[in-house]
């Protein structure tokens, strides 16, 4: 070879047209993958893992398909890495909006090959999108200064976003429990303050929302079952040190005498410590850590209800909910914040016993019991009922609202088409491609629902060029339907991110014209 080599010999690099080549079927095969899990007809998948255990995972979100995947092309990780910002961001709309980028580059792979820069369909994409988002910002709904209207807004969108995934079945009972749910959080969009516990058994119907906070364990021994007004000290420390460990010990002794006496010091510690503890005047005990026979014991007779190996999740999350901090050390009671709550009983679910604090400070917090008839169901109702309750504590601070299933995409279409005939030049073709891609999501709805999605599409189109339309696909009858009375509604904030984030990623995978795989690290023989 005459020309040097720069790049070490396992490298390689794509130039040009094959790197764009690359990007554009990476990115396409990702929509094509996911595609068929947009709107409430779609499909699931099952992602089966290689490792231990070959664990199943039944899914429909579009952020679990893809964070599940392990890919080598670079421009479908830029797919995957959008739908998980949107995931953490709004919680729903993971799929469309890698459906949105991907068909943006479809049509741009269409525009290259016209010989039109890639920096033409860039901006062209850009002025789009800014008039899209501003198509809609026209027509949205606003209805925080009525309560009931907002409320009733927030069902509709809980429904929408449920009838996609495996609770649609029951989706008035479920959307119930999102939106009772997300209005006891009263505006904050924290949602540790809901806690989620899944319990298999019964069917999906007899899930329901607690007020309070379920802790998913025992009560120990001889403790009272039933406590008032109950004062909770939530710590993180050793309880188990009343008897000399085998293992961790070294301790040289002549005479077994010498051990009983150092087990009775131990001993000592414990109970000082258990003092200091009961010295902060508290009826409940939740430790992280287990606690022993012997501590548990001087806790009964001082009749505390003493709770052990509450997980971490547990009691931060109790903490929180009761008011309390974690305490580690107990020397100065006065400066360690208790935890408060009206009643802390046990209570029964299917089979197994939990603790239920009822009255808690933090008067948002509650906690959703799911039934179902398997793990996996169970796994995936979770997440879609996680996906509604985003969605909805998003809302609850940005009100505005707006019409689903296709709606606001064929609104957003036809604007972008109107601007592309005002616009000269070689980005009008792009902006075009646009609208064209927008188009994409009603078809891809209505072909997962098995209806012909040429002629509804051109339907659609048509009724929409009347003025304040409100067509939408509805899969349920297969035809065009007045979404407002079909009370399919999102939340603005959805739309909008879908809508930007599909762009920005479409503009990022459009301008690489070079691919540089680096060379894989050589394993050295360490024979």
């Amino acid at each position: 070879m005459a020309v040097e080599k720069i790049l070490k010999d396992d490298a390689s690099e794509e130039k040009g047209e094959r790197a764009r080549m690359a990007s554009f079927v990476g990115a396409i095969a990702i929509t094509d993958l996911v595609k068929t899990t947009l709107g409430p007809k779609g499909m699931d998948k099952i992602l089966q893992s290689t490792g231990r255990g070959h664990e199943v995972t039944v899914t429909n979100d579009g952020a679990t398909i893809l964070k599940s995947l392990h890919i080598d092309n670079p421009a479908a990780k830029v797919l995957i890495d959008i739908s998980k910002v949107q995931d953490d961001e709004v919680g729903d709309g993971t799929t469309s909006v890698v459906v949105l980028a991907g068909e943006l580059l479809r049509e741009a792979e269409k525009l290259v090959a016209a010989k039109i820069h890639p920096m033409t369909i860039i901006s062209g994409y850009r002025m789009a999108a800014e008039c899209a988002r501003n198509a809609l910002l026209q027509r949205v709904v606003d209805n925080k200064e009525n309560a009931e209207k907002f409320k009733s807004d927030l069902m509709k969108i809980a429904m929408t976003t449920l009838s996609s995934k495996i609770l649609s079945q029951d989706k008035e009972h479920f959307a119930q429990l999102a939106v009772d749910a997300v209005m006891r959080l009263k505006g904050s969009t924290n949602l540790e303050a809901i806690q989620i516990i899944k319990k298999p058994g019964g069917s999906l119907k007899d899930s329901f929302l607690d007020e309070g906070f379920i802790l998913d364990k025992k009560i120990g021994l001889g403790q009272p079952k039933r406590i008032e007004n109950a004062k909770i000290l939530v710590a993180n420390t050793a309880m188990d040190t009343d008897k000399v460990k085998i293992y961790g010990a070294r301790v040289r002794v002549d005479s077994m005498s010498k051990v009983a006496e150092i087990e009775g010091g131990e001993k000592e510690k414990m109970r000082e410590k258990v003092k200091k503890i009961l010295g902060h005047g508290i009826n409940c005990f939740v430790n992280r850590q287990l606690i022993y026979n012997f501590p548990e014991e001087l806790f009964a007779d001082a009749g505390i209800l003493a709770i052990e190996h509450a997980d971490f999740d547990g009691i931060e999350r109790l903490a929180l909910v009761t008011g309390g901090e974690i305490a580690s050390t107990f020397d100065n009671p006065e400066s360690v914040k208790l935890g408060h709550c009206k009643l802390i009983e046990e209570i029964m679910i299917g089979e197994d016993k939990l603790i239920h604090f009822s009255g808690v400070e933090m008067g948002q917090a509650c906690t959703i019991v799911l039934r179902g008839a398997s793990h996996h169901v169970l796994d995936e109702a979770e997440r879609s009922l996680h996906d509604a309750l985003c969605v909805l504590s998003q809302t609850v601070n940005d009100t505005r609202v707006l019409l689903g299933g296709g709606w606001p995409e064929m609104v957003m279409a036809k604007e972008v088409d109107e601007l592309a005939r005002k616009t000269p030049g070689k980005k009008s073709h792009a902006i075009e491609a646009f609208s064209r891609a927008l188009l994409a999501i009603p078809t891809i709805i209505a072909d997962n629902a098995g209806l012909d999605s040429a002629d509804l599409v051109a339907k659609l189109r048509a009724e929409h060029h009347k003025e304040g339309c409100n067509a939408g696909i509805d899969v349920i009858s297969g035809s065009v339907g007045d979404m407002a009375e079909l009370g399919i509604s999102e939340a603005f904030k959805v739309k909008q991110a879908v809508l930007l984030s599909a762009t920005e990623a479409a503009e990022m995978i459009l301008r690489v014209d070079e691919i540089i795989t680096c060379a894989p690290r050589k394993r050295e023989d360490r024979m």
